[in-house]
């Protein structure tokens, strides 16, 4: 197997909401043969403005440079495994290469249709027990930008109390709460921190519902917090329409959500975002198979790498040339080796 470092800033059940058709798997020539890129996107589906939205700038990146076709499929509410197997061998079955399932849940779906499908490379993504020659296991240090986020919030707080709101409560989501607090902590070890998650389990809702979002950051704000950072999906629209109304900051995830247009109207609020190059992993598996030499194992993204990092894009997050400057050296601090994030 290969394992790899990320360096870069369907039919049956679901709905398709694009299917083009493309030139280019490869020959006994070398040249690609497969149909295009086949991606199924986690809950919440395209229109997140999140992670899986993050995903399709990579799926969009790669049918435009590489002149393929592509076929992405939203999810089904309350859909099963067995809708995803069937989604999956559906994109397989009509030449697809790469298929992607963004997201942990399609671990048991890429690993039937996996074995079935030898010759097609799959990829997955936030899962790392996949584990087959033709299956890249595409994961992140989730925690070392979350630190980051921690970092900007101890710093940009006027009373020393900010939250954190995770989707579901799941060892992934963990992950992101415990690099946030180690990095506020390391600005101010007495800094109060709120914390909730919105369901136990991803099919209630937790990644999907902006309400949810929306009613746990009034409450947090409430109890004190004046930045609030959110690891949840769809449902951090409604923790950053919340955040803006009461003119408190939040910290955006996966995507830098300053730039993402359905949140235009409440951007002034968005300090910064905790990013994780889920594009880049999409666009580096699809080029890998392109070229001949399909990407499998661990396919890792860290700070040095690029897989993660924090945006700035915010003209307000500029100006605090304090913020600026704590978060600029804990990233340094990290790549150096001189800080290690917890990750639970």
């Amino acid at each position: 197997m290969t394992v790899a470092v990320i360096a870069l800033a369907a039919a049956g059940c679901g709905k398709s909401s694009n299917d083009s058709s493309g030139g280019g798997g490869s020959d006994a020539s070398g040249a690609y043969s497969g149909k295009g890129i086949g991606l199924a996107y986690d809950i919440g589906g395209k229109g997140d403005q999140s992670f899986n939205d993050a995903a399709f700038s990579g799926f969009q990146k790669a049918e435009s440079e590489f002149k393929i076709g592509g076929r992405d499929v939203d999810p089904n509410d309350s859909e099963s495994d067995a809708d995803k197997i069937q989604r999956l061998e559906q994109l397989a079955k009509a030449g697809y290469n790469p298929i992607i399932g963004v997201g942990f849940v399609y671990g048991p779906a890429v690993k039937a249709v996996s074995a079935k499908f030898p010759k097609t490379t799959f990829g997955i993504i936030d899962d790392e027990t996949v584990k087959a020659d033709n299956v890249a296991d595409m994961v992140f240090h989730e925690e070392q930008a979350s630190y980051l986020a921690g970092v900007a919030a101890a710093k940009a707080t006027k009373k020393n109390h900010i939250g954190f709101i995770g989707g579901v409560d799941i060892p992934l989501i963990h992950k992101f709460e415990a690099g946030y607090v180690q990095g506020a902590q390391s600005v101010n070890p007495k800094i109060k921190i709120e914390k909730q998650y919105l369901t136990q389990t991803p099919q209630e809702g937790g990644f999907s519902s902006p309400d949810k979002g929306e009613s746990a950051t009034n409450g947090q704000i409430d109890a004190g917090a004046d930045v609030i950072y959110h690891a949840a999906g769809l449902s951090g629209q409604g923790v950053i329409k919340s955040a803006a109304a009461h003119k408190v900051w939040a910290i955006g995830v996966d995507s830098d959500q300053y730039q993402q247009s359905s949140l235009a109207k409440y951007k002034d609020w968005i300090l910064g975002s905790a990013l994780k190059n889920v594009g880049g992993a999409v666009y580096e598996l699809t080029k890998s198979v392109v070229d001949g030499k399909p990407l499998s194992g661990e396919v890792r993204g860290d700070l040095k790498s690029g897989g993660v990092g924090f945006a700035d894009s915010n003209p307000k997050y500029q100006a605090m040339k304090d913020v600026v400057a704590a978060v600029d050296k804990a990233k340094q601090d990290i790549i150096d080796g001189k800080v290690t994030v917890n990750t639970k």
